[in-house]
């Protein structure tokens, strides 16, 4: 995307895409989690130095009990599939937290896709959303657990930069890949 108003639409398109279902606890419940990922390239003009980041916005599908959901069937299904996901979520970043030298990502699609948003050059928040109602107090106390772990990961986040001759020859590679002719002059050419 260009610019803000075709990111928006990718943003759309992918939440239309959202599968959500009724519940005993929610009518428009997440029956799936959400992951929009932005990466973002700016050049500094005066140097022609790049730098490159990812933006992921992961929305999580809360957890369920089925007793209080009233899930059967497709939705005791999907309920189970969320429930397996943000515990390897959990494992993970319990493993984070303790400095583990594995760190259990390939466990679930979720971690898998979340890797680069967790360990190592990320920085990490976590928003959650909790209910007041005295009814829903245990699953309240436990997404404030769960945010509180998470506050616990300790990254060490950098800048990604690239030099312009490696911004340069990048370029190249992606023309050629694009089916661009490109000449020898070009490509041997080093500033």
């Amino acid at each position: 995307a260009a610019n803000f108003e075709e990111l928006n639409k990718l943003f759309e398109k992918g939440n239309k895409q959202r599968h959500v279902g009724a519940t005993r606890m929610n009518a428009g419940s997440s029956r799936s989690h959400s992951i929009f990922s932005i990466l973002i390239e700016s050049k500094d003009l005066n140097t022609g130095q790049k730098s490159l980041g990812k933006l992921t916005l992961v929305d999580l599908a809360g957890s369920e009990r089925a007793d209080k959901t009233g899930a059967t069937g497709d939705r005791l299904h999907e309920a189970t599939s969320i429930n397996t996901s943000l515990s390897a979520l959990g494992d993970v970043i319990s493993a984070l937290c303790r400095n583990d030298k594995f760190i259990p990502y390939r466990n679930n699609k979720l971690t898998q896709v979340m890797q680069d948003s967790l360990g190592g050059n990320a920085k990490t928040l976590m928003f959650v959303n909790i209910s007041p109602a005295e009814y829903n107090a245990s699953e309240t106390m436990s997404s404030l657990e769960y945010a509180s772990r998470v506050k616990q990961i300790k990254n060490t986040a950098t800048k990604t930069q690239e030099g312009e001759e490696v911004a340069r020859l990048n370029d190249i590679i992606k023309r050629l890949r694009a089916g661009e002719e490109v000449t020898e002059d070009e490509i041997m050419k080093i500033d």
